[in-house]
C-alpha cells in the first residue's frame, strides 16, 4: 500500500496558502505549486507519495466524500452547509471568523420576539439549521449569492446570515451583528474509507499538525 499516493483537496485562494504553509511546518512540500502561471491542475510530491489540487470551497466536501481526494482542508461554514458524508477531524486554527445573524439595529425586536421574518444567505442549511433547531423561529430563508448586505437595505429580508471577519462592511451599510450563529475556522477533513485504508500515513499526519497548531495558539 506503500506506493498509493495519498491526495489533498485545497480550498482555493488564502486558504490553499495558509495550508501549504502549515505543511511545510511539518516538512511537507509542494514546489510545483509555487509557480506562479502555472496551468497545471494537480500537483505532486513524488518523494513523499502526495498529490495535491485546488477546487472552489464549496466542492471540497464533495470530492472528498467520494474518494476522489482523501483529505480535504475548508471552511467550517462549507462542511456545514455542505452536509457532506465525511471525518472533520483537525481544527487547523487560521481563517478565524463568524457566521452571524446581521441587520439594522431595527430588527433586534423581531429576533427577540420570534417573528416570522425574511432571511437572507449564502448558507441556506446553516440558516434553516439555526432558526428552525436552535432558535425554533419560524422563518422564509432566501438563498442570494452575491453582496448579502443588500438585501436588507433594499427590503428583501429583515436580517441576513453571513460571515462576519471584522465587520466593517456591515457599519459601512448601516447593519450590525446582531446574534452569532458559530465561530468558523480552517478545517481538516477526510474521506471515511481513506482512514480506514490509510490509517498511520493520515493519523501521523493529524498529529504533526496538530502538534504546529497547537504551538501556534
Amino acid at each position: 500500500m506503500e506506493n498509493r499516493y495519498l491526495t489533498f483537496a485545497l480550498g482555493k485562494g488564502r486558504l490553499a496558502k495558509k495550508t501549504l504553509e502549515l505543511f511545510e511546518e511539518i516538512g511537507i512540500t509542494c514546489e510545483e505549486m509555487k509557480e506562479k502561471d502555472t496551468r497545471k491542475l494537480i500537483f505532486v510530491n513524488e518523494e513523499l507519495k502526495l498529490r495535491f489540487f485546488l477546487a472552489k470551497g464549496p466542492d471540497v466536501p464533495t470530492y472528498v466524500e467520494y474518494g476522489a481526494a482523501d483529505i480535504g482542508i475548508v471552511g467550517a461554514d462549507t462542511i456545514l452547509e455542505e452536509a457532506r458524508n465525511i471525518y472533520e477531524v483537525l481544527d487547523l486554527g487560521f481563517g478565524k471568523c463568524r457566521m452571524c445573524v446581521c441587520g439594522p439595529e431595527s430588527a433586534r425586536e423581531l429576533l427577540l420576539h420570534h417573528e416570522q421574518i425574511r432571511v437572507a444567505s449564502k448558507y441556506p442549511r446553516i440558516a434553516k439549521d439555526y432558526f428552525y433547531n436552535k432558535k425554533h423561529q419560524t422563518v422564509e430563508i432566501i438563498k442570494l449569492n452575491g453582496s448579502i448586505e443588500l438585501a436588507p437595505i433594499v427590503g428583501l429580508s429583515e436580517v441576513i446570515v453571513d460571515i462576519v471577519e471584522t465587520g466593517s462592511t456591515l457599519r459601512e451599510n448601516g447593519l450590525q451583528v446582531l446574534e452569532e450563529v458559530c465561530p468558523l475556522s480552517a478545517r481538516m477533513v477526510v474521506n471515511q474509507v481513506s482512514m480506514k485504508m490509510e490509517n498511520e500515513r493520515i493519523t501521523k499526519l493529524i498529529s504533526d499538525l496538530k502538534t504546529v497548531v497547537n504551538k501556534e495558539k
